[in-house]
C-alpha cells in the first residue's frame, strides 16, 4: 500500500495524470476549446424582457448573436435567460447548433437571392472586388463572419433586428454555387463546357 501511495504521489509530483479516465477527460476538453477558438460572435443586439405573472413582473433577457469561421460557415441564435451573459452564451450555443456553407463567388456571393422571415424580407446583391460590405448592422456581422467582402445588401420589410438577421439567413441558405447551377440545368461536368460558350457566372458574380 505504500509502495503503491509513492508511485502515485511521485507521478502527481512530476505532473502525471494517475488515471486513463482523467486523461481522455482532459483531451476531450482541450479539442472542445480548439473547436471553439475556430468560431467567431458577435451580439447582434439585446434587451431586457418582461412577463407578467401572478406575482408581479418576472424581468429577463434575450440577446441576438452571430457566429462564424470568416470561410464560409455562419449561424445566428437567440438566447434567453435571467442573466444577460447567460443570455449571450445561450445564444452563442444556439448559433453554433445552426451553422451553415456559404457558397462564394471569390469575395462576393454567386447570384442575388431574397430571404423572407416573419415580417422581414432581405436582398442580396453580387458586389465587384473593392466594394466592401454595404449592408446595415444586423447583416453586416453577418456578412463578415461568412467570409463575404463585397455584396450589396437592402432590408425591403421590417427594420426588427431579429427579423432581418434570421431573413438575411434565410437568403443565404437559398444561395446556390455555380457547379449546383450547372447540374440543375444538365450539365453534368462544369469542366467539360465548351471553351466558346458563355460563362454562367461572369467576373461580378451574376448568373
Amino acid at each position: 500500500m505504500a509502495e503503491r501511495d509513492r508511485y502515485h504521489g511521485g507521478r502527481e509530483e512530476r505532473g502525471e495524470e494517475t488515471s486513463p479516465r482523467s486523461r481522455g477527460r482532459r483531451i476531450s476538453l482541450e479539442s472542445e476549446a480548439e473547436r471553439s477558438d475556430e468560431f467567431k460572435d458577435f451580439v447582434v443586439t439585446f434587451g431586457p424582457v418582461s412577463k407578467t405573472v401572478k406575482g408581479g413582473r418576472r424581468r429577463s433577457f434575450r440577446a441576438l448573436v452571430v457566429v462564424g469561421n470568416g470561410d464560409g460557415k455562419v449561424g445566428a441564435g437567440l438566447g434567453k435567460a435571467l442573466d444577460l451573459t447567460d443570455a449571450i452564451r445561450k445564444g452563442i450555443e444556439d448559433a453554433k447548433k445552426n451553422l451553415i456553407n456559404v457558397p462564394r463567388h471569390g469575395g462576393t456571393i454567386p447570384h442575388e437571392v431574397i430571404g423572407h422571415f416573419g415580417a422581414g424580407m432581405v436582398l442580396l446583391r453580387p458586389a465587384s472586388p473593392g466594394t466592401g460590405i454595404i449592408a446595415g448592422r444586423g447583416v453586416r456581422p453577418l456578412m463578415e463572419l461568412a467570409g463575404i467582402r463585397d455584396v450589396l445588401a437592402k432590408s425591403l420589410g421590417s427594420s426588427n433586428p431579429y427579423n432581418v438577421v434570421y431573413a438575411a439567413m434565410e437568403a443565404l441558405k437559398a444561395l446556390k454555387s455555380r457547379d449546383e447551377i450547372l447540374r440543375a440545368r444538365g450539365i453534368a461536368d462544369a469542366g467539360q463546357a465548351s471553351p466558346n460558350s458563355r460563362s454562367e457566372v461572369v467576373s461580378d458574380g451574376t448568373v
